[in-house]
């Protein structure tokens, strides 16, 4: 953990120091990248592999180097709210996580313009910048503030805008805000009650799962079944109760 923190913060400050000098180019419809994402990347790899040479690698940026049995290795978003990033608005984060024989073992989650690091170790809890969080506990649906993700370039007619407004309906408050680590996170600790997505990859949310799971909160796909973080289907929510009635309410 120490070592994802150390990384987490050093990409943070690359991606701070490359505000307002970036280019920009779309990896598809709205999916964008920046040198500041390539950047974070190479010294966040770069620190982990010195400390750690023999736990390989899966990264945003076009970068994998798992062999076939790797029962280790790293998952790394360097930049996850690249949009926002591009544009100015502060909603944005370094996300690396450790899996281990399948299951994420260590998360962090930086948030460099508030500089706030979010951690979590399996077995031992969730933490905001050293100090213990919860999830909100939160069980009643009208009482509840949702987060989802849409798909970049998204259109009207798309599953993932129909559940949104579905949402809208039931929940007190629904956001997008475009950082799914954030969205975690901010489930982890208790600010916000929901987020779900069928839209990610396993980068954007490894690190965020294992916190919602450590802060007492309620993970699983949007069906109601056990996660797998490498298939776009993830429900977060701060009770296992409230999980339940947003399965039921979600189309």
């Amino acid at each position: 953990m120490q070592a994802a923190v150390a990384a987490a913060q050093v990409g943070g400050r690359i991606l701070q120091d490359w505000r307002g000098r970036f280019s920009v180019r779309e990896k598809s419809r709205a999916n964008l990248v920046t040198e500041a994402d390539e950047a974070s990347q190479h010294a966040i790899v770069e620190l982990l592999a010195d400390r750690f040479p023999r736990i390989s690698v899966l990264a945003e940026e076009n970068l994998d180097s798992r062999s076939a049995d790797d029962q280790m290795f790293w998952i790394i978003d360097p930049l996850d709210g690249t949009a926002n990033y591009v544009h100015g608005f502060p909603y944005y984060a370094v996300s690396i996580a450790l899996q281990v024989q399948g299951r994420i073992e260590v998360g962090v989650i930086h948030d460099p313009t508030r500089d706030e690091t979010f951690t979590a170790v399996r077995g031992c809890g969730v933490q905001l910048d050293g100090n213990p969080v919860r999830c909100s506990g939160e069980t009643q649906l009208e009482d509840a503030f949702g987060m989802a993700s849409l798909p970049p370039g998204t259109t009207p007619d798309n599953p993932a805008v129909r559940r949104f407004t579905a949402a809208l309906g039931v929940f007190r408050t629904v956001q997008r805000t475009g950082s799914a680590a954030l969205n975690l996170a901010a489930v982890a600790c208790g600010r916000t009650d929901a987020f779900w997505s069928t839209s990610l990859n396993a980068w954007d949310i490894a690190a965020g799962v294992l916190m919602v799971e450590e802060g007492g909160g309620f993970v699983s796909d949007l069906q109601g079944d056990a996660i797998d973080i490498f298939v776009p289907s993830l429900l977060a929510a701060g009770s296992a109760e409230l999980g339940g009635k947003i399965v039921k309410v979600l189309p």
